[in-house]
């Protein structure tokens, strides 16, 4: 509204009004109604448009004198700026009923939640955190623990190094690339990001496993990560342009290379040591002293690498023999078909190391599987755009929570496929779903265990409408004998690739 002269000549209009309608949005059988297509065969009328304008239109000074004479004409738009003027529009608008509305009642709720709520603080590791929250239960359960934590910081110190490792490796692989393509720029554009996805997670613990977090805490720079984040992610960029370089000049070796990218990775390996403190290694024994439930003194010997193994055995959380190896991704990406095998191209974490794979399904069958999931005992990580419509103080995730439209009077009607297209939303935070509340056999609302610390939400547990997930759950990591067979076989297919820098690449 307002975006042209005020006196647009009538040819103008009436061309303009042509050419929207020669806009076809076309329903391509897809599984989303809303999917938008815009038929390329017009695309030569608005480029006809567009030559046909003499120049940019601008915006007339005198006419936004008028919007706001007209504006604040009407009471309440009067008393929206006293209210939003002076506080964050988002408590302003917070629609009451909607908090009264979403309580932690659930009727499935697994046994066995784990404890203490856990706090990835100034980091971006939620990822971590949520997949070590889901493998504690296990762990607990066999040793008897009240409270338990993993070692996030473990996986976070490999997981910095397998990715400075791993992004050489891209930048070697793409020598002939221009350096301002679009992949290029994309693989500059975060060399380290906190950030991961479910398959990196298996990633970490088969080739470097588990340790109790007393025995490898978090160091300060593993809680605020910025200034390390920023320090490598510098070196790492000056070392790519540097290899880039090496290959290009045709006077280096393979050897020369190779050696070049080591001392790299050792330099990155220096500064995470220095700050994040030296890790266990995977194979080397530790002891781990610990009270149970009971406070009887245990002590276990063992290796990251066999701890991890716990997770498979049958006294653990598990009642068949589906491992961290079998779990995989569900997701809802209503931009692409339902029922097919998605990749990232080049998103990962470890060299030689398990690919980012999803299988796309509606809402409907990825809510069906955390249903089974959570009716068995077991947690779920699932992956959301944590952002939209939530208050971390109240803990609520509901798409009527704010009122945008009564504050400004403005709609936001974008459909999920749309957000993901535009790139008004993405998977940028991963939780663990502890129970659901079920009337009539459908889901009414979940229970979320957040890392944020006890202070978020209520006592650290967050609680998500039905909508909400409709809208911004993008992932859920299940099992596979609670999904179909027909779903089961689409990880025997052969994945679409998405390019690195798809929504669907985001990291959580």
């Amino acid at each position: 509204m307002g975006g042209y002269q005020s006196k647009m000549p009538v040819a103008h209009e009436q061309l303009v009004i042509e050419r929207l309608r020669a806009l076809q949005l076309e329903d391509q059988g897809k599984a989303d109604p809303e999917y938008v297509h815009v038929n390329e065969k017009t695309m030569g009328s608005m480029a006809e448009y567009s030559s046909s304008k003499s120049k940019w239109a601008s915006l007339s000074v005198s006419e936004i004198e008028h919007w706001e004479h007209e504006l604040l004409q009407d009471p309440k738009n009067k008393l929206a700026l006293s209210a939003l003027s002076s506080a964050d529009p988002k408590s302003v608008l917070t629609n009451r009923a909607t908090t009264i509305k979403d309580q932690q009642i659930f009727s499935v709720k697994i046994p066995f939640e784990g404890a203490p709520i856990t706090n990835q603080r100034s980091s971006g590791r939620c990822w971590l955190f949520a997949s070590t929250n889901v493998f504690r239960v296990a762990l607990m359960k066999r040793h008897g623990l009240d409270k338990f934590e993993l070692s996030q910081a473990y996986l976070f110190f490999y997981d910095k190094l397998e990715k400075a490792n791993y992004y050489l490796e891209q930048i070697l692989d793409t020598v002939d690339e221009d350096l301002d393509s679009r992949l290029i720029q994309t693989l500059l554009s975060q060399p380290v990001s906190d950030g991961g996805q479910w398959d990196m997670v298996y990633n970490l613990v088969h080739k470097y496993g588990l340790v109790p977090q007393a025995l490898y805490p978090d160091s300060y720079n593993a809680q605020s990560s910025g200034a390390i984040n920023q320090l490598i992610t510098t070196k790492l960029r000056e070392d790519g342009l540097k290899l880039r370089d090496m290959a290009a000049s045709g006077t280096k070796t393979g050897k020369d290379i190779a050696v070049a990218k080591e001392k790299m990775v050792r330099e990155i390996h220096l500064i995470l040591t220095l700050t994040l403190g030296p890790p266990p290694a995977p194979n080397t024994e530790f002891t781990w002293n610990y009270l149970d439930k009971h406070g009887v003194v245990h002590d276990l010997k063992t290796t990251p690498l066999a701890f991890s193994k716990e997770l498979e055995t049958p006294k653990s959380m598990r009642i068949t023999n589906s491992t961290v190896h079998d779990m995989f991704s569900l997701v809802n990406d209503p931009r692409n078909e339902y029922n097919t095998l998605l990749t990232v191209n080049r998103l990962g974490n470890i060299s030689g190391g398990r690919g980012v794979t999803y299988v796309n399904v509606e809402m409907a069958t990825m809510k069906a599987a955390c249903i089974k999931m959570l009716q068995t005992g077991l947690p779920i990580f699932f992956g959301s755009d944590v952002g939209k419509y939530s208050n971390s103080s109240s803990g609520i995730m509901d798409t009527s929570l704010i009122d945008y439209e009564l504050g400004f009077n403005v709609r936001l009607g974008m459909s999920k496929a749309q957000r993901l297209m535009t790139g008004e939303s993405a998977m940028t935070h991963a939780m663990v779903l502890t129970a659901v509340h079920l009337e009539n056999g459908k889901s009414l609302r979940w229970r979320v265990q957040n890392s944020w610390g006890e202070g978020a939400g209520t006592d650290g547990w967050f609680v998500m409408s039905d909508k909400w997930m409709d809208e911004f759950v993008y992932q859920a990591v299940v099992e596979p004998r609670f999904v179909d067979k027909s779903i089961r076989d689409i990880l025997k297919t052969r994945p679409k690739a998405l390019p690195l820098w798809d929504p669907m690449g985001a990291l959580a």
